[in-house]
């Protein structure tokens, strides 16, 4: 909540703004910066009088008006600020459009309660603007960015999508060395407008920036399980790095993935809306593994609330820098969430969905979601507006030894529709000798313990609907986002858990639910209280719920023909902190309630672990650029502090 009363003796006892008597100057240490993530050092002087209310101003374009920054550092998170003159070290990612400075004097006895942030506190006042800076921009030739992997619906291709200024030809060159990248292949490239938004802010001038132009390419003819180098670009427009993936493979020994919800993306300055520092631990512990995988191959799955840019478009381009170390190196899977699609007009939105399809999307009605991914299978339902069709709506694939299925929580699931249609003929069409497996994952949970009443409606129908899909067709896991924390389910129909064996283990049959939704986004919600005393912060665990867990973090799968293991690893050090292993048979075997408190971490059973510590220390060289690129949060949460204390809303 706003500190009214505080504010009001601030109020009487704040003397007036003063302006500056002598002027203030702003100059940048470059002109030019050569790709995303790359500093630019801002200083001033001048500043009569200063107070911890100046604030400096990040535009792009430049001609953006005062009110329409892309974000806000409070210029008392230097700590020579004092003195009237300072300087900032800040990260840029190029939107495509130079960037400015601008610093501006701000009083308490200004501060509009009408004008508040994500976190409702008050937005910064334009209106003393004191100094200016000049432009920085990219330079042309560091290549396309914002890379990313993904399947296709053939084993022998990879698709590469990426980001570019302008729509000129761009190429894709691939080899089984750095030195032989004879394959060629040219890029599709598509774009959306302003225009193609169905709401605010993302039809807006505070929210659009333009997205460039979205470049599409297949890698064709891969031989299985082989190391590929690619780069992407164009002898004109500059090229990428070189970068590398494996290539699926059938045969291979296991299949590894790494599962999570609702990352979101880190800012190193603050913006309208709250952004997710917490990404930047989960990327690191990712890297970490990626460099342990050796030469297995693996993939990513992202289920829902992706960058959480809600209409703010440049945070789309904040996530694709973010995770582009780890993207361009693996498949980057995802589907649906409600902060991607949730707008007034969406087409389906039954009567009983009143509480549960709201604003969430912040008007993008997932535009940028269907056209910066592209995954297999053909899914799509139209918006009812000029907006193109929203794809990634439901699709599935094979890896060697599980069946993965991705659905929307956000569109029709229900019978009748073609989502449902499409999710009972993949089920009842798995060949189980040839994957055991069958994981499900999708946004909103179907169980859950968190108090989260909201989505009751939707709960209800997928129990009612899908839930029987899942029994019947044997699914082994079922994983979920939206709920913040993670929560594992014993193996469960209707409330009900499975039947257990002589020696405590289930003897199958029933999916594991799990709700994955910890990698980013930091609104907690609390656990269900008791039904008879709702206002108690007591919050006891159903027997259903055998692990609930508040750490951020992702899940680690592992699986073989024989055996599935899941593990859950916390960001604050890296570690397994719950675990649990399913046969084929479908038995789970351990991890199956409060006596198994010490999880059975089997990451040492293939080639990925022996490596895992080394990597642990290699990779945190490596992410130091990346680290310095997009850390100066902390510094400017302090700042913050000494003005505003966040408090979260609720957002799921």
């Amino acid at each position: 909540m706003f500190p009214i009363l505080p504010f009001c003796l601030f109020f009487v006892l704040a003397p007036p703004l003063l302006a500056s008597s002598s002027p203030v100057s702003i100059t940048l240490t470059a002109k030019t910066l050569a790709k995303s993530g790359d500093s630019i050092r801002i200083k001033w002087s001048g500043i009569d009088s200063p107070s911890d209310l100046d604030w400096l101003g990040i535009y792009s374009p430049p001609s953006s008006a005062h009110d329409n920054f892309i974000g806000y550092v409070f210029l008392s998170s230097c700590p020579t600020w004092e003195s009237g003159s300072g300087s900032i070290s800040l990260p840029l990612v190029n939107l495509r459009a130079n960037y400015s400075f601008r610093i501006f004097r701000w009083s308490r006895s200004e501060v509009d309660p009408t004008r508040m942030d994500h976190d409702h506190n008050p937005l910064p006042g334009t209106t003393h603007l004191v100094a200016e800076s000049g432009e920085v921009g990219f330079g042309g030739g560091g290549g396309p960015e914002q890379i990313h992997l993904a399947y296709t619906d053939r084993e022998d291709e990879m698709r590469v999508m990426f980001v570019t200024g302008d729509a000129g030809v761009r190429t894709v060159r691939y080899g089984l060395s750095r030195d032989a990248m004879h394959g060629v292949v040219t890029a599709a490239v598509g774009r959306y407008e302003r225009e193609d938004m169905c709401d605010s802010p993302a039809n807006e001038s505070v929210g659009w920036r333009d997205p460039g132009f979205i470049q599409d390419a297949v890698m064709r003819n891969l031989k299985k399980g082989k190391r590929y180098y690619y780069k992407v670009g164009s002898d004109s427009g500059g090229w990428s790095a070189i970068h590398n993936f494996m290539s699926r493979d059938m045969d291979s020994e296991k299949t590894i993935a790494f599962l999570f919800g609702d990352m979101g993306t880190a800012t190193p300055y603050s913006t309208f809306l709250r952004t997710q520092e917490e990404s930047k631990s989960t990327v690191k512990w990712l890297l970490r593994d990626i460099e342990a995988l050796d030469d297995n191959p693996a993939f990513i799955s992202h289920i829902g609330d992706i960058s959480y840019a809600r209409g703010y478009s440049w945070l789309w381009d904040n996530f694709f820098t973010q995770v582009e170390p780890i993207a361009s190196r693996l498949p980057y899977h995802v589907c649906i969430g409600n902060h991607e699609y949730d707008w007034p007009l969406q087409p389906w939105k039954p009567d009983w969905s009143s509480t549960v399809y709201g604003t969430d999307g912040g008007g993008e009605c997932g535009v940028p979601y269907s056209l910066k991914f592209k995954m297999p299978g053909n899914s799509s339902e139209l918006t009812g507006t000029r907006a193109p069709a929203t794809r990634n709506l439901f699709y599935s694939f094979d890896t060697k030894a599980v069946h993965f299925v991705y659905i929307s929580t956000e569109t029709n699931f229900l019978p009748g529709s073609s989502q449902y249609d499409f999710i009972k003929q993949d089920l009842e069409s798995v060949d189980r000798k040839k994957t055991p497996f069958v994981v499900v994952q999708g946004h909103r949970p179907m169980y859950t313990t968190s108090n989260e009443l909201r989505d009751a409606p939707v709960r209800e129908r997928m129990l009612k609907y899908l839930e029987p899909l899942f029994v019947k067709n044997n699914v082994t896991l079922a994983l979920w986002g939206h709920v913040h924390r993670y929560e594992r389910f014993c193996p469960i129909n209707n409330f009900t858990c499975g039947n257990m064996g002589l020696n405590g283990e289930y003897l199958g049959g029933l999916p594991v639910h799990i709700v994955i939704g910890m990698a980013g986004q930091d609104w907690q919600p609390t656990w269900e209280p008791r039904p008879d005393h709702p206002k108690d912060p007591v919050y006891p665990q159903p027997k259903w719920s055998l692990y609930r867990g508040g750490e951020f973090g992702y899940t680690r799968l592992v699986a073989t023909k024989e055996k599935l293991t899941l593990s859950y690893v916390g960001n604050h050090d890296g570690e397994v902190h719950d675990t649990v292993e399913i046969l084929a048979s479908g038995q789970v075997l351990s991890g199956v309630g409060e006596d198994d408190a010490q999880p059975r971490v089997e990451v040492a059973e293939y080639t990925f672990s022996w490596y895992v510590k080394g990597a642990s220390i290699l990779v945190l060289g490596a992410f130091m650029g990346y680290v310095i690129g997009f850390v100066s949060h902390a510094r400017r949460e302090a700042a913050l502090r000494k003005n505003w204390t966040p408090v979260k809303i609720e957002d799921s």
